[in-house]
């Protein structure tokens, strides 16, 4: 398959065990889904992440393990070595603006306060990459400090309970954004309800 045929995908959080079912780590949680329908095992280290492949898919499913602020890093190295181009590039990770139960896919813009979304576009030296923006909604309190409490802390029983709907509607996305195209997925997933789960009030 032609490398500009090929995709990267990103799933954006923090390694170790203390931050795995967080907020912050729902990108991981999203591609790690993706591979488990694909049949590919995430496992391998390199570009200071781990990685797994489809070579079916002509796919790369890359989770850094460099710590959110230095994600750039990691997804730098590996578009070099694929040679694969940033809209090629797919990056999935939480986001505060979006209420559970929301996603929006967009090509380019700021990192809009997200740290592993600002390292990429620092690291690469532009924004043309494919977002999968996946809401997890804000603190009740606001400042900066309980923003960093909220998004590394862990989901609430009620948030618990429809997160897997969740995950299942972002990997559905991805798998139609595969096969359809970006736009595809825009369309069908860019609105409430698509992903198959009832917004907390």
């Amino acid at each position: 398959m032609e490398k500009s045929r090929e995709h990267l995908i990103v799933g954006l959080g923090n390694p170790e065990s203390d931050y795995a079912d967080t907020r912050h780590n729902l990108g991981f949680a999203c591609v790690r889904e993706l591979a488990r329908r694909l049949g590919v095992r995430i496992d391998k280290k390199r570009w200071q992440s781990l990685v797994g492949r489809s070579e079916s898919r002509g796919l790369w499913m890359v989770m850094p393990q460099t710590y959110m602020n230095l994600s750039g890093q990691a997804v730098a190295k590996a578009m070099k070595d694929t040679g694969i181009a940033a809209t090629d590039t797919w990056v999935v990770y939480d986001e505060l603006d979006l209420p559970l139960c929301r996603m929006r896919i967009r090509l380019g813009g700021s990192g809009a306060g997200h740290n592993g979304v600002r390292s990429i576009i620092e690291s690469l030296g532009t924004d043309e990459f494919v977002r999968f923006r996946v809401g997890i909604g804000k603190p009740a309190r606001k400042g900066s400090a309980s923003g960093r409490h909220y998004v590394l802390g862990r989901f609430t029983r009620a948030e618990a309970d429809r997160v897997p709907a969740v995950i299942g509607g972002v990997a559905d996305a991805l798998e139609l954004a595969l096969d359809a195209g970006v736009e595809r997925a825009m369309d069908r997933y860019n609105r409430p309800g698509a992903l198959g789960c009832e917004e907390l009030k």
